[in-house]
């Protein structure tokens, strides 16, 4: 395990329920090499159970899209068994308490609605934070927001200031 993905993990460490936009499971299932340090902290602590994962459904319909395009159905069954079996992860159907509070979301933040169900959906499962690539999302208050980039980019720099020997730390 490098540095950048030790530090991703200990920033991880504050929480133990996690709400998930449909990237990280993306840029995963993709291996983006800028996201696996932080991707492989993620999912290692969600398998492990020290983090329980809560994504809605609307992660399945969005990570189907692109081997659907492809007529990937090999790919495509894969990662439905993934996300049915993945230890530790729930994924959440879109039911009427879920569509009322992202409405409410949608409506006071100018939301999309599937970003909305994605934060309804974390809000009401009790995660503690949000994880997603969307800056946007910053300015909803009614969870906390972590943007997969900004946490990278501080491990990256604490990491350059080790290595030059200022010895900052986390």
């Amino acid at each position: 395990m490098g540095e950048i993905e030790k530090r991703c993990r200990a920033f991880l460490e504050r929480y133990s329920i996690l709400g998930l936009d449909t990237m990280p499971f993306i840029y995963h299932f993709e291996e983006n090499k800028d996201y696996l340090p932080f991707t492989r902290a993620l999912f290692e602590m969600i398998e492990d159970g020290r983090i329980e994962g809560k994504t809605s459904v609307i992660t399945r319909l969005e990570i189907l899209v692109k081997p659907n395009e492809e007529g990937n159905e090999l790919l495509a069954d894969e990662y439905r068994l993934i996300l049915e079996n993945f230890p530790h992860l729930e994924v959440i159907p879109v039911d009427a308490e879920v569509a009322d509070l992202a409405s409410a979301i949608r409506a006071k933040y100018k939301l999309r609605t599937p970003d909305a169900i994605q934060l309804a959906t974390s809000i009401l499962k009790g995660a503690q934070a949000f994880v997603t690539n969307d800056e946007s999302l910053k300015k909803v208050k009614e969870i906390e927001i972590v943007v997969m980039r900004e946490v990278l980019e501080s491990a990256c720099s604490k990491a350059n200031d080790i290595q030059r020997g200022d010895g900052k730390g986390i």
